[in-house]
């Protein structure tokens, strides 16, 4: 989006623009054809001047290597985004990356360590694939350095029921407040 269009959508109340990178440069790529990565950065860059917060991040599990996760990480700091979504790849029959194996509970979780020293005072929010890959440890992320998750569905996937979510933000902040 051009300046005016952003600076538009926050006149009219607009508060947040989310606008995911994906993954690093060099990997993008292999990824993304119908834009460029430039494009991406320059559209966080334009909603940042127009004074909006920016939602951003990407996917984990695409084939990416752990260089790619650190680099991502590094140009969102660098981009000073507000919060940083971390999703995880679900292989979907039928789409390119079918036949990818979803990465482990325990690369996830070192992925999110990452990401939160990296991105300090950020919102980093784990999202789309977090029910499949950390299943019953989903807790787990919130130690590792998450501090929210998007609830519901998604793009592609189905989430959880929203009543399982908010019991495990109950006994989140039990294992907090001991």
């Amino acid at each position: 989006m051009e300046k005016e269009g952003l600076r538009r959508l926050k006149d009219a109340g607009l508060r947040r623009y989310h606008h995911n990178i994906e993954t690093s440069r060099c990997f993008y790529p292999q990824i993304v054809s119908t834009h460029s990565f430039d494009q991406r950065i320059n559209t966080i860059r334009t909603a940042k001047e127009a004074g909006l917060e920016v939602c951003s991040g990407g996917i984990i599990g695409m084939g990416e290597s752990w260089q790619d996760r650190i680099e991502m990480a590094h140009l969102l700091k660098e981009l000073d985004v507000d919060s940083v979504p971390i999703n995880f790849l679900v292989p979907i029959r039928g789409t390119p990356l079918e036949s990818l194996e979803p990465i482990s509970c325990a690369d996830a979780l070192r992925t999110i360590c990452i990401f939160r020293i990296i991105l300090k005072d950020k919102m980093i929010k784990i999202v789309a694939g977090r029910e499949i890959i950390l299943k019953d440890f989903q807790g787990l992320g919130f130690m590792a350095g998450a501090n929210g998750m998007l609830i519901g569905g998604y793009l592609t996937i189905k989430g959880r029921e929203t009543a399982q979510d908010h019991a495990l933000v109950e006994q989140i902040k039990e294992l907090w407040t001991e």
